[in-house]
């Protein structure tokens, strides 16, 4: 059985397919109900913003962000220094890049419940750091200062809160970073002489004051106030009627949305008090705001957009919010006699302009036919717009990409009548294709490399392509832009909106991410070929490192239909000595262009968040090493997901998927178990068949588990067994964090580091992102431990990798990242997980 399609992304049609179906993206806004629309106008006599900040996806509370955002009726931000690109992933394969992918779009989903806007520095979450120190230098501090400085000229808000100190009490490098550089971004921010570049685009600022949100766990958890002064209590517990929901009920609704962390909470109801303590700026002895103005007194001869407002709220009739149309569009004039430059005013000015779609129950949206294009193509696109009141509206025009001129003029739109126009356009040949902003190059040690000033800090791209819908409502012209979404039926989830992305004219994906030669064999390349659009023709080839060969020199394609795909395959000859390099595709099209570098398709595709479509480089990793493997079939249990089969496969073995139907019909024919990451934590049914697997052991198996999370306050999975190994141990927190740890061999005559392999210190050369997470902490005297390594200034820690003979077979534990360090291809992971799977045979 080829292991490839459970621990990894497919490359075929069926899966290209399947991956579609996700929830609802934002093509279009979600309706509002009439207590919304209220709170809304409400929202519209507070002129004030606060920015919160902290370093991951998941490190907000949302319960004070829905409070802000909701109670205090505030513009809120949330400022994550990273997209949490270091995290694991509980619900998938996907790490790096594309766990960061998925975590920005949770953050995003989170957003939409609990109201917030989302924004992100460039910072790239390298995994577990224990020091402000580390995280600054790795970064690049005056990179990701000016990122947060940016954001506060930007945002300009009245009130920064942070979510960690910036010390240990943190408990993570990236959290006491987050502190450090917010309260260090509060100091400058006003300064014309810091980051003068930014001034093209916005003007110094300075917040009032900058507060941390108390997060100490037993003040936390017990809503005792902190014994320090100078702190405020906030109660955030609160009901709002208009909403239906307490702002813990939201919160959780809200929190629950990271799922690939496996972050669901239950909803609170109840008082719940939450601290504020002043790290600088103006005293505040009883409120956030206090001495700071939130109402339209602070803008300029705004007396009359006050007095419009105070009527829309007062004459609302919830059973007809478009009767409040009228008085909104007064409104909107009065602001636009007002200094448009100004943040507050352009701010209510869109607010205003939202309102008055929801009052009029205006829908309007285009979709194009398919959710990609390539450049060149000819696209079908429908626009759909429907009012649903007895106001008068008129569709005076659309504008979009292509179209030289309005495709409607001057049509009256009947109550709920809906009215469909379709087109085609041609996507222009220059068209860059779609692709995250901040993964548009290789990421630089702690950095994304984004260069473009104005994306900083977005959540994601802009839309590809964009509609402008010109309207006359009740004899005033508002134009409205809204992005390009492809929208299609499931038989299960119904209507379903995907985001529409430029893609390449073909794509090419390399089956293997790694391919790790042990002799002088050649491997096949499989390469999935697809057409971006009809009628592409070209040539392939596979480039190589130099003392590498590939056989054949290049292969032709020839595409009739859009999305037609075929499977080819290429032969790669090693080099004669031990090497590393990389593979990558190149395609021509046509026969006179030149080869370049092909990207790949990659889906990201999950129920709760839309479908995301990446175009990676097509690209492998070679390795030729020095390796012999004594196991072969290796029987194994998937845990919260990863690419160990994957790379078991590259060395040879045979590797077989394991649960309860396997168990019960046997063991005995596999050479070793290897049990993956956090699958003590996942799987249930692990606690039923935990003895078989000892007995396993007993008889004469290998059996290596793979690292486990020890559960606690803040980790929701416990373990589903009393106790993992034939002899007691425990899992704690300890790691070493420094991927190029010096490694002590506390046994170096033990088989483990001996056969087949020797293993040397060389073996722990090129290691990525850390040594090892969740190692074993205490243990019986049965164990032995093989390594012993520590971060810089820190006491040895010995629980890497521990080891017991038990009757005739031997047992492993190991926190050591095996499920990094094999997909990116480490030689010498290689060669000690091989020593593992084999040991005493």
């Amino acid at each position: 059985m080829m292991y490839r399609s459970t621990f990894r992304f497919l490359l075929c049609t069926a899966f290209l397919l399947s991956a579609f179906f996700s929830q609802p993206a934002l093509g279009q806004p979600k309706p509002a109900a009439s207590g919304t629309i209220l709170q809304g106008l409400k929202k519209l006599n507070v002129v004030g913003t606060v920015l919160y900040v902290a370093a991951h996806p998941d490190d907000e509370n949302t319960q004070m962000l829905a409070y802000l955002a909701n109670e205090r009726l505030l513009r809120t931000g949330y400022l994550a220094l990273t997209r949490g690109d270091g995290g694991q992933n509980l619900i998938g394969p996907e790490q790096g890049e594309y766990i960061g992918v998925i975590r920005t779009q949770e953050l995003l989903a989170a957003r939409r419940i609990d109201g917030p806007e989302q924004f992100f520095s460039r910072a790239y979450d390298f995994g577990f750091s224990k020091s402000t120190d580390e995280a600054v230098k790795t970064w690049g501090q005056d990179q990701v200062l000016g990122d947060v400085v940016w954001m506060i000229r930007k945002y300009r808000p009245d009130v920064i809160i942070t979510r960690f100190p910036p010390d240990s009490r943190a408990g993570h490098g990236h959290h006491s970073a987050s502190g450090y550089l917010a309260e260090e971004a509060f100091k400058i921010a006003n300064d014309p002489t810091k980051y003068p570049e930014q001034l093209n685009w916005v003007k110094p600022w300075q917040p009032k004051r900058i507060f941390w949100n108390v997060f100490i766990p037993g003040a936390f958890m017990s809503n005792k106030k902190p014994d320090e002064p100078g702190v405020i209590a906030v109660e955030t517990g609160l009901y709002n009627p208009l909403l239906g929901k307490s702002y813990g009920e939201i919160a959780a609704e809200s929190r629950s949305q990271h799922k690939s962390q496996g972050f669901g909470v239950p909803a609170s109801r109840g008082v719940k008090i939450d601290y504020l303590l002043l790290k600088g700026g103006d005293p505040a002895p009883n409120d956030p705001f206090d001495n700071i103005d939130l109402s339209w007194k602070r803008i300029p001869g705004s007396d009359r957009v006050q007095q419009l407002i105070n009527q829309a709220i007062a004459e609302y009739k919830p059973e007809r919010p478009a009767a409040s149309v009228p008085v909104l569009i007064q409104t909107h004039k009065a602001l636009s006699q007002l200094d448009t430059a100004n943040i507050y005013v352009r701010t209510k000015r869109q607010e205003v302009e939202a309102l008055i779609q929801q009052c009029l129950g205006l829908w309007f949206e285009t979709n194009p036919a398919d959710y990609a294009a390539a450049p060149g193509e000819r696209l079908r696109v429908s626009t759909n717009v429907v009012n649903r009141s007895e106001l008068p509206v008129k569709l005076i025009g659309l504008q979009m990409p292509g179209l030289d001129k309005d495709t409607v003029t001057n049509l009256t739109l009947k109550p709920n009548d809906v009215n469909v126009f379709t087109t085609s356009i041609i996507i222009p040949a220059n068209q860059p294709i779609s692709q995250p902003y901040w993964l548009e190059k290789p990421v630089q040690k702690g950095l994304f490399q984004v260069n473009e000033q104005t994306l900083i800090g977005l959540p994601e791209n802009p839309p590809a392509f964009s509609t402008l819908y010109t309207f006359d409502i009740a004899g005033e012209k508002f134009t409205f832009s809204r992005g390009w979404s492809y929208k299609a039926t499931d038989p299960v989830d119904g209507e379903i909106y995907r985001p529409f992305v430029i893609q390449p004219t073909v794509m090419a994906n390399l089956a293997e991410r790694v391919y790790v030669f042990a002799d002088n064999n050649p491997k096949t390349v499989e390469v999935v070929l697809r057409a971006g659009r009809d009628q592409v023709s070209g040539n392939l080839k596979l480039e190589v490192p130099a003392g590498w060969r590939v056989e054949p020199a290049q292969l032709s394609f020839n595409f009739k239909e859009k999305a037609q795909e075929a499977r080819v395959s290429f032969r790669v000859f090693p080099s004669a000595t031990y090497s590393e390099g990389r593979l990558r595709a190149m395609v021509s099209l046509g026969s006179t262009e030149k080869p370049v570098y092909a990207n790949s398709l990659r889906i990201v595709a999950y129920k709760h968040i839309p479908t995301q479509t990446v175009f990676p480089a097509a690209e492998a990793k070679l390795v030729k090493l020095d390796i012999k493997v004594k196991s072969k079939t290796i029987g194994y249990i998937a845990g919260a997901g990863d690419e160990v089969p994957a790379a078991l496969q590259q060395i040879g073995c045979q590797v077989t998927p394991i649960g309860p139907r396997e168990i019960n019909a046997g063991l005995a024919g596999y050479d070793a178990i290897v049990v993956g990451v956090r699958a003590y934590n996942t799987e249930d049914w692990l606690r039923y068949y935990q003895p078989k697997l000892m007995e396993y052991v007993k008889n004469g198996g290998r059996m290596i588990v793979q690292y486990v999370t020890p559960g606690g306050s803040f980790i929701q999975n416990g373990l589903k067994v009393n106790q993992i190994g034939p002899y007691p141990f425990t899992v704690g927190r300890e790691r070493v964090t420094e991927e190029d740890a010096k490694m002590t061999f506390l046994k170096p005559e033990h088989p483990l580091v001996n056969t087949p392999n020797k293993i040397t210190e060389k073996d722990f050369n090129g290691w990525v992102q850390e040594r090892g997470i969740y190692y074993a902490q205490e243990w019986d005297k049965a164990y032995q431990p093989i390594f012993s390594a520590h971060d810089t200034n820190e006491a040895e820690k010995q629980g890497s990798l521990i080891y017991c003979q038990y009757g005739k077979g031997h047992f492993m534990y190991t926190g050591l990242v095996f499920f990094r360090e094999l997909p990116a291809g480490v030689p010498g992971a290689y060669r000690l997980f091989a020593n593992m799977i084999s040991v005493g045979k």
